[in-house]
């Protein structure tokens, strides 16, 4: 199941440096995931300092 990242993200681009496969990028308000690269290994969600990905 992807990751997805909820309304709390403060684009701080944690998560995406952190991403071994890229699935993240900079969107208009937030960052986002893209459900089809996504692995799930949870690595954004342990960098994230607001806690805003999280699985769907």
């Amino acid at each position: 199941m992807a990751y997805k990242i909820s309304d709390e993200c403060i684009s701080c681009g944690a998560c995406a440096a952190e991403c071994p496969v890229e699935a993240i990028a900079e969107g208009d308000s937030k960052y986002e995931i893209n459900a089809d690269v996504c692995v799930s290994c949870g690595s954004c969600a342990d960098v994230c300092p607001v806690g805003a990905p999280a699985e769907e």
